[in-house]
């Protein structure tokens, strides 16, 4: 389902033909190079290491076919959809309406479509740290989103889907997300308190989003959520990137036996993973590198496939985030 690849672009049509959506990455905020045939979008992230660019490549398994379902673009080859909108947070009146207007068009446009099931959401969150009205930004968001789910009635607590948030220094709100006409069995993390259930002292509003979920079907594909270095729901190891990377670890190490107990035998496996590493500070990069190495195999097909970005964490001491993905062969 996830290809992934160190290039500047797609450069076969018939390739494109089968290609559900691209996310490219190169520090840029121009919009992606447009493909006849697919969905190009471009994130405003800078790439960390030594690959310049990326292209994440969400393949079909069938021709595709794009539709605009209101302020949602769409491709969809009948079995799965990508899709993504971004939303100017001025026009909208702040990031708790942006963050409501996002999520009541996407539920809108899957509810008019036979992937009805989100798998999985990749949010793009301006200035994340940042106060706003006494309250962090992250917050605000938080309160928007669930505002969206609920206004929707979709799974807000237990059964959510998977989802990052990462700050950016953007203007707009970027949401870019995969669904599926079969629903996914959500996948939690027994070291962790389930987001959904964090205490008060997190927000208004606790975030909405399972620890994992587990797409099955004649390919199992599992999507972890952004991980930290948070035991129970206390973050661990402030100012030390190389333990909470570590920490990082233990949590995906977790979620993977997880999702494996779900599975008729093992079919996930940490040397195996499509990794994005989202680090808050690019000095820390050497330092994050080196553990994610020893923790991943140095080796391994996850450390030649590792996208380090910079980006922001939902928590101001957090230093690293980390999300995966996984097609069981």
């Amino acid at each position: 389902m996830l290809r992934r690849q160190f290039v500047r672009s797609v450069r076969s049509e018939g390739e494109l033909a089968q290609v559900l959506g691209i996310v490219r990455c190169d520090g840029s905020t121009g919009q992606a190079e447009p493909a006849a045939a697919s969905l190009a979008l471009t994130l405003p992230l800078e790439v960390l290491a030594d690959h310049g660019a990326f292209l994440d490549i969400w393949q079909a398994t069938a021709p595709v076919r794009i539709e605009r379902r209101g302020e949602v673009d769409l491709a969809t080859d009948g079995r799965l959809a990508f899709g993504y909108l971004r939303v100017a947070e001025q026009s909208a009146g702040g990031l708790r309406a942006a963050a409501r207007a996002a999520y009541t068009s996407i539920f809108a446009a899957l509810d008019q479509h036979s992937c009805t099931h989100p798998l999985r959401f990749w949010n793009y969150v301006p200035h994340i740290n940042q106060p706003l009205d006494g309250l962090e930004r992250y917050r605000h968001f938080n309160i928007g989103r669930q505002e969206g789910f609920l206004g929707a009635q979709r799974a807000a607590f237990a059964g959510a889907p998977a989802a990052c948030a990462i700050g950016t220094e953007a203007d707009n709100l970027t949401v870019y997300f995969l669904a599926a006409r079969d629903a996914p069995v959500p996948i939690e993390n027994p070291r962790q308190v389930s987001a959904y259930n964090y205490p008060s002292e997190y927000g208004p509003r606790t975030p909405t989003f399972s620890r994992a979920t587990l797409a099955k079907g004649e390919r199992p594909t599992l999507f972890i959520s952004g991980t930290a270095s948070i035991v129970g729901h206390r973050s661990e190891h402030t100012d030390d990137p190389a333990a909470q990377t570590r920490e990082t670890f233990v949590n995906l190490r977790t979620v993977v036996d997880a999702a494996n107990a779900k599975m008729s035998a093992p079919a996930f496996a940490l040397d195996r993973l499509d990794y994005t590493v989202y680090v808050r500070h690019a000095t820390d990069l050497d330092a994050v590198r080196a553990q994610f190495m020893n923790e991943a195999g140095a080796q391994s097909a996850a450390a030649a496939n590792v996208v380090f970005l910079r980006g922001d964490i939902c928590r101001a001491e957090l230093l690293v985030e980390i999300e995966a993905t996984a097609t069981a062969t």
